[in-house]
């Protein structure tokens, strides 16, 4: 492909690459690879460009995996598919659903790639239900040697964890072997009530659905009550709210929304107990300070525990709040204040996200993070797959 720059999706990350490349099979972006690492190359990996960090920025080789679309394997008996890497969420859940399968949940939106999705701890919402990443379990890759390998949960599960959320580190991912659900249909509700009604009701509101989550509007005090359920299940009536949205689906067609409007996002996973006062605290600051300049909602999210090395959900279980701004706004101090209180409570930063972390603010958060690293230096000894970003957000110097 010929010199071009690189835009994440909301216009705050533009880059120009010594090349992009667009390999039509393995061997190809085997080849690739060899030849960077020979030349001393960074080697990244772009999807969907809906981070909004700089993960995939390199002046060296950017990868598309385009030509890497379609199910390889589908064992709808164990529910189990072998996807190629490339393909969009979208595009997953429409060939899932021709199969009979779905996974288990899906994020606000559906058009990151699903390798994309699942490096980054991409997830949903529902006190139950893990991140994408978790129904990960094998992966055929080609290494920062360029060997192609293959490896399972079941012969390797240390390097699986690794694997579900490592930010293009360990190498690129060609095949994700998934473990998934039968398709299934969700009734999906939508209601408008002030802040305070909400609140009252969080904690049942959480228990009694699949999927759950709500939206502040900062300038009228009002929130979105979301509600997905398996039809006739989750809660009935909301006497103190108005039902704005009522339809049924399948999950794929109903979780995600079409969003036209484009914005830059922080989002902390915290503590799930520390949700509700966090909330608070974060809606008194934008009260008092930010509300003349921001009118973009807050988002609240629950995700259930996971054991991935470099999940946000490690170890417990959690609740995400996530900020917008309108893209091409400022966003720097409004982010920076925030991010005080998610930190005092114990967060940990989306990695797909804007955030002010590094390696010594993130380590101590992360009880996995020297085996996670490990694994990493085995499999990139010489930092082919690592940006100047990578190395100061994983506190890798050169040579290391």
């Amino acid at each position: 492909m010929a010199e071009q720059e690189w835009s994440n999706w909301s216009g705050s990350l533009r880059f120009v690459p010594g090349r992009v490349v667009a390999p039509d099979n393995e061997e190809t972006l085997a080849d690739i690879i060899r030849r960077a690492a020979a030349d001393g190359h960074t080697v990244r990996v772009a999807g969907a460009g809906h981070s909004s960090v700089p993960l995939v920025e390199t002046d060296g080789i950017l990868v598309s995996l385009e030509n890497f679309r379609g199910l390889e394997l589908v064992d709808s008996s164990a529910n189990v598919v072998a996807m190629q890497a490339g393909m969009t969420l979208k595009e997953a859940g429409e060939s899932l659903l021709e199969s009979g399968l779905a996974l288990h949940n899906l994020g606000d939106v559906d058009m990151q790639t699903v390798v994309g999705a699942i490096g980054t701890g991409t997830h949903g919402t529902g006190r139950r239900l893990r991140d994408l990443s978790s129904a990960l379990t094998g992966v055929r890759m080609v290494t920062a040697r360029g060997d192609i390998i293959e490896r399972t949960f079941e012969r390797d599960s240390n390097f699986i964890r690794a694997s579900r959320v490592s930010l293009g580190t360990l190498g690129i991912f060609t095949t994700l072997q998934l473990k998934l659900l039968p398709a299934y249909t969700l009734r999906r509700r939508e209601w408008c009530t002030h802040v305070d009604d909400c609140m009252t009701h969080l904690d049942e509101l959480v228990e009694e659905n699949r999927n759950f989550d709500f939206y502040w509007y900062p300038r009228s005090d009002e929130v979105k009550l979301r509600v997905m359920d398996h039809p006739g299940k989750g809660t009935d009536e909301l006497p103190f709210a108005k039902l704005t949205e009522d339809k049924t689906g399948w999950s794929a067609e109903v979780i995600p929304k079409t969003r036209i409007l484009k914005f830059d996002e922080m989002e902390y996973a915290l503590p799930a107990a520390a949700g509700p006062a966090c909330f608070q605290e974060v809606r008194r600051r934008i009260k008092e300070r930010h509300r003349r300049n921001v009118g973009w909602r807050v988002l609240y999210r629950t995700v259930a525990e996971d054991d991935t090395f470099l999940s946000n959900e490690y170890g417990r279980d959690t609740v995400t709040i996530s900020l917008h701004q309108n893209a091409g706004l400022p966003f720097h101090d409004f982010f920076k204040d925030i991010e005080d209180i998610f930190r005092y409570h114990d967060g940990r930063p989306h990695w797909g996200k804007k955030h002010n972390l590094t390696a010594a603010e993130l380590r101590p958060l992360y009880p996995m993070w020297d085996r996670f690293q490990e694994i990493r230096s085995h499999m990139d000894r010489d930092g082919t797959f690592l940006n100047p970003y990578l190395r100061e957000l994983l506190g890798v110097e050169p040579g290391d």
